[in-house]
């Protein structure tokens, strides 16, 4: 069915657009997996095929009780019609238990199949580079995860079942009605090749407009997400009418496309019911005049009439079977565009595991640039040994947060090497060199949870007095132990419920308890007060006589300690030192130094 699926498609929409017909061929991949479901699906299919035997045989049994009737009850008829009511009875009470199994065990693989694709988007987007997520809205990411892939529970629960159930269904009624009368089932045929037509031009139209739908979609989610977390901004600048304004707008066009998409269909489905009543009249005039000639019997244009029905119900279906292909695919597209994402940052396929690291930072002459043509990096070479510390230091956009995120392998540079331990960081496992780095980031996140579990979210197996240590490293516990659950209170959503500079030592605790050769503190002490800032200072300076730390930051007082002081402008390395010699010199440094004593 994944064949035929396939090859309609292309003919039908994109002729031999190579783009696409690889998109089929991974969403034909996707179909496979269906495989482990197959017990379940196969009942499924049976079930429905004795659905439809039995939907088949109930106008034969229709038709013998008319023709009974219509030939004059006697004690014989009456006891032979009971005994068809009985059969029509049970016939029913058949159709339920099919009915249920053919529904539920579609549903049940569909649901199960849906989990497991959800759960591939994820770690797909798990595995992409920090660039992908600098070029893609957040929301549009949760709409791809949870509302696109439901499109192959419509696919397997309703589309395949439906369409087989069809199939089958057009076949036995259009053999029933050549054995009642040929003419009459060649003239009731007449209107399918208009319904073909029309159902090819309906879904040659609506396809691009459930494609657009679906990426509105995902537009609206991401500007909901966006004002969400930006709510407080919103309202302490008075924003509110703007950030509706900006809703609207996408829910707006989100409605002209599926409006678009809807116009069709009310334009289509009334088409399609014209169509199959010019077959019932046909079988009204025609076969009355044929009754009128004695050709055919009352009963059997009874059994016509009913088989008619079955017959164009599922071409009139056809509209409904068409419109939800349009949104599946649609829907399918936009997940198969998210597996197909090629991943940028890589292992090598000689990729070695590090059994252990001393923390041995080098940068050889590194160039690197988020866009084409604007460097960010130009030449930079430094060499940071173990256990010591190195301060970056410069303007806000010289690269600084950069270094950092080039130690941690979140972008590979266009130019230069780096390494650890003198070892390239291309051919160690991404895994063990992450696993080997703890990171203070300068926009701080906690997750919704408690305190606890965000410290321990480095290292879940942590004790609870590991955990306890790390934070009074960080100089938070005494904060966690006055909140009222202590280490169990909720942080709220990206640590709503706490200042500034309780996330930042929460998060420093999160990296002291990982426990790793190198740490990376970038602005890590920016929210913090100069009290608790000169207890963080102290603290950092114990951890550097264990660790490699590589610290960002605009205030020198945290850097003066510093093995090494890297001075950066333009994305270039223009000083190297110790405070003191580089305070001594004339230069940059010596400027951010008075600078920030005349604002003290």
């Amino acid at each position: 069915m994944a064949g035929v699926f396939y090859e309609v498609d292309c003919y039908c929409f994109y002729g031999n657009d190579r783009l696409y017909i690889n998109k089929m061929k991974t969403l034909a991949k996707v179909i496979k997996e269906a495989n482990r479901y197959r017990k379940l699906l196969i009942i499924s299919a049976l079930s429905t095929m004795m659905l439809s035997v039995l939907n088949l045989i109930a106008p034969l049994l229709m038709s013998d009780m008319t023709a009974l009737v219509a030939a004059g009850l006697k004690d014989d008829g009456l006891r032979q019609i009971i005994r068809l009511a009985g059969g029509l009875l049970v016939l029913y009470l058949a159709k339920i238990v099919f009915r249920y199994l053919s529904s539920y065990l579609a549903h049940k693989a569909a649901w199960n199949l849906v989990k497991e694709l959800r759960m591939k988007v994820y770690s797909k987007l798990q595995s992409l580079s920090i660039d992908f997520y600098r070029n893609h809205q957040s929301g549009d990411l949760v709409s791809r995860t949870i509302n696109d892939t439901a499109a192959f529970e419509l696919l397997y629960a309703h589309l395949l079942p439906e369409s087989a159930t069809n199939i089958l269904m057009v076949t036995g009624v259009i053999i029933i009605m050549f054995s009642i009368n040929a003419k009459l089932a060649l003239l009731t045929c007449l209107p399918i090749p208009l319904m073909l037509l029309a159902g090819w031009f309906f879904a040659k139209k609506v396809r691009p407009n459930f494609v657009e739908t679906q990426k509105s979609l995902g537009v609206l989610s991401s500007q909901l997400l966006d004002n969400f977390s930006g709510i407080q901004e919103i309202q302490v600048f008075n924003q509110q009418n703007p950030a509706s304004e900006k809703v609207e707008e996408k829910a707006s066009i989100f409605t002209r496309f599926m409006l678009k998409a809807l116009k069709l269909s009310a334009v289509f489905h009334p088409s399609v019911e014209f169509l199959t009543a010019i077959g019932s009249v046909i079988v009204v005039g025609f076969g009355g005049y044929l009754a009128y000639q004695g050709q055919i019997e009352v009963g059997n244009i009874v059994a016509f009439l009913l088989y008619l029905t079955l017959f164009y119900t599922p071409i009139t279906g056809l509209a409904q079977l068409l419109e939800q292909l349009q949104q599946a695919l649609a829907g399918a597209e936009r997940v198969v565009e998210i597996l197909e994402e090629p991943e940028t940052v890589i292992d090598a396929e000689d990729s070695i595991v590090m059994k252990e690291v001393r923390g041995k930072i080098e940068f050889a002459s590194v160039y690197f640039s988020y866009t084409e043509d604007i460097p960010v990096l130009k030449d930079v070479s430094f060499v940071v040994e173990p256990s010591t510390m190195v301060a970056l230091v410069g303007a806000t956009g010289v690269g600084k947060s950069t270094i950092a995120q080039l130690i941690a392998r979140f972008y590979d540079p266009q130019q230069g090497t780096i390494r650890i331990d003198d070892v390239d960081v291309k051919q160690i496992e991404i895994n063990c060199l992450r696993g080997n780095i703890a990171m203070v980031l300068q926009d701080t996140f906690l997750f919704n949870g408690t305190i606890k579990e965000n410290i321990a979210f480095a290292r879940p197996e942590a004790t609870d007095i590991e955990i306890e240590e790390a934070a009074k490293t960080a100089r938070i516990h005494q904060d966690i132990i006055t909140m009222p659950d202590g280490y169990n209170t909720v942080v709220g959503e990206r640590g709503a419920k706490l200042s500034g500079g309780q996330k930042q030592r929460i998060s420093i605790a999160r990296a002291i308890l990982r426990q790793v050769p190198i740490l990376i503190l970038d602005e890590a002490t920016a929210s913090v007060d100069v009290q608790t800032e000169a207890y963080i200072q102290q603290a950092i300076n114990e951890l550097a006589e264990l660790k490699t730390i590589v610290i960002i930051a605009h205030r020198i007082s945290t850097i003066r300690k510093a093995s090494c002081i890297l001075v950066l402008k333009d994305g270039a390395i223009i000083q190297r030192g110790v405070h003191e010699e580089l305070l001594s010199k004339r230069g940059l440094y010596q400027t951010l130094c008075q600078t920030q004593a005349e604002n003290t």
